[in-house]
């Protein structure tokens, strides 16, 4: 894959939607960051402080997972950590809203014009 150099956000969005070009990543995405935000907030409420870090260890252990064994890629988050953690609140989003297939067709424009980074499974 190409490293890639971005002035904006907005130029990453859509290299980082492609990033997640199968659905099974997002979903896996989805639910590992759901799932370590909600024990992470019942560990901040009842006061059990060991379930603090379940957001950074689900979020980013399931991910990563999905990445290397889904979508054949290296996480967006290596190059580009703040993006990287915007951009999975922004995929989260529109996923939750039913917008799924949108961000196939983003992540199908940006592969279309950049077949250099192409999933490798």
């Amino acid at each position: 894959m190409t490293e890639h150099r971005f002035q904006t956000y907005e130029e990453f969005w859509p290299y980082y939607v492609a990033m997640h070009s199968k659905p099974a990543t997002r979903w896996v995405h989805l639910t590992g960051t759901l799932t370590g935000l909600a024990l992470s907030a019942w560990g901040a409420v009842s006061g059990r402080r060991r379930l603090l870090p379940a957001l950074p260890v689900l979020g980013y252990g399931s991910a990563w997972t999905a990445h290397f064994l889904i979508e054949g890629n290296n996480p967006a988050t290596f190059g580009h950590p703040a993006w990287s953690l915007r951009g999975d609140a922004e995929m989260i989003r529109m996923m939750l809203s039913g917008r799924d297939a949108e961000l196939s067709e983003i992540a199908g424009k940006w592969l279309a014009g950049h077949p250099e980074d192409r999933p490798s499974r």
